[in-house]
């Protein structure tokens, strides 16, 4: 078998988050927006290179200006782009979202992302992998969902941990029992999953309790599942032990909240890839959302900021 030389093999959406200049303002009031690259496995893909690892992400963009500008931002940051393709069928993903220290709100203008097909993540790759990770997002439409599908089970069978982050909307999936499904399927692959309150809300109700939340994944087969509560922190459940719950970290001037789960699993998965402690992966996360939720946009490149998490 192949040496699992790359970190985490991150699959998914990648597009333009157009994020809104006036806080606090529905998007209906809001004036100007400014331009940056996101997408859940792509802002993990970001924030894990930058931390050090070796990293690959797979995703589509249309071939425009939207697309090349993406390219661009992921090589300045090492992030390979050997598995992104470019589609001519289908313009580069958009989001416009607005500035918020709460959930923020978004109207996705759906394109490139989910031409991912199988032929962009070769069999070799995955048996090179530690951690395959993909989102919910990633797995809304065709042919995306086929092809994550297919290859998450093809890394899973050589070793490879499987990763969710179970972004649920019903504004990018419509179908709540075709999500429920295919989060199941997922699920029976052992993944570590991630999943909001927010996100638990939007696809089961506010009926579930914390409790129910983890015995629900737990018995689908999810290993680990990690439940973000934001200004309340966040809590882990591993099967047979006790639940870990943790106080999120006090920020002084919280400036946006987009993207701030991403950079807490990102902190995460630095911890687990480190074989660290469920309490010091936990401890990561919350410190990677703590300083993102200090930035509009991505986490900053100052070395301080990330040696802080370099010291687990």
């Amino acid at each position: 078998m192949n040496k699992k030389i790359i970190d985490i093999v991150c699959v998914g959406e990648t597009l333009i988050d157009f994020i809104g200049n006036q806080l606090e303002q529905p998007i209906y009031k809001t004036k100007d927006y400014h331009r940056y690259l996101g997408g859940s496995p792509t802002n993990v893909a970001m924030n894990m290179a930058r931390l050090g690892l070796n990293v690959k992400l797979v995703a589509t963009v249309g071939k425009d200006g939207f697309g090349e500008y993406i390219m661009n931002r992921l090589e300045e940051n090492n992030v390979s782009t050997s598995y992104l393709r470019e589609t001519e069928t289908s313009p580069t993903t958009v989001i416009f979202i607005n500035r918020t220290v709460n959930t923020p709100e978004f109207i996705p203008i759906r394109g490139a992302d989910s031409e991912i097909i199988k032929d962009q993540i070769p069999d070799s790759l995955l048996e090179k992998a530690r951690i395959f990770h993909t989102s919910c997002f990633a797995l809304s439409k065709q042919p995306a969902r086929d092809t994550i599908m297919a290859k998450a089970k093809i890394a899973s069978e050589t070793g490879c941990q499987l990763s969710i982050d179970i972004n649920y909307s019903e504004k990018i999936w419509p179908d709540s029992e075709e999500a429920s499904k295919t989060i199941e399927e997922y699920c029976r692959l052992n993944p570590i999953v991630k999943v909001s309150q927010d996100d638990v809300d939007r696809l089961f109700g506010e009926n579930m309790n914390h409790n129910q939340i983890f015995e629900h994944f737990h018995n689908l087969g999810a290993k680990l599942v990690c439940l973000t509560l934001g200004k309340k922190g966040a809590k882990l459940s591993e099967e047979n032990k006790e639940v870990l719950e943790l106080s999120a970290l006090k920020v002084e001037k919280i400036m946006d909240a987009t993207g701030a789960g991403d950079a807490f699993w990102s902190g995460f998965l630095f911890a687990y890839l480190k074989d660290k402690s469920n309490t010091k992966c936990m401890e990561a996360a919350l410190q990677m959302a703590a300083i993102k939720l200090q930035n509009v946009g991505r986490i900053p490149d100052y070395a301080n900021v990330i040696s802080d998490v370099l010291k687990i």
